[in-house]
């Protein structure tokens, strides 16, 4: 049976980055993955729901949250 409402596993999430200039990024967000997505459109929602637009020419990353912790701790 799968599971819903808050006791379901969370779908991670994204740390969303925008490059300013060539090789330097900003943080533009931390948003939630949301569920039933594949991943490279997770990775665009997660690209707008930060409040960036994949269409207006700038460069996004959307690192998953789990793997921005691993690489924080080096």
């Amino acid at each position: 049976m799968a599971q819903t409402g808050e006791m379901a596993p969370s779908a991670g999430g994204y740390v969303v980055l925008r490059e300013v200039a060539p090789g330097q990024w900003q943080l533009i967000g931390d948003v939630d993955r949301r569920p039933g997505l594949p991943a490279r459109r997770a990775r665009v929602q997660a690209v707008s729901d930060a409040g960036g637009s994949v269409e207006d020419g700038s460069a996004y990353a959307a690192v998953p949250r789990s793997e921005w912790r691993v690489a924080r701790q080096l």
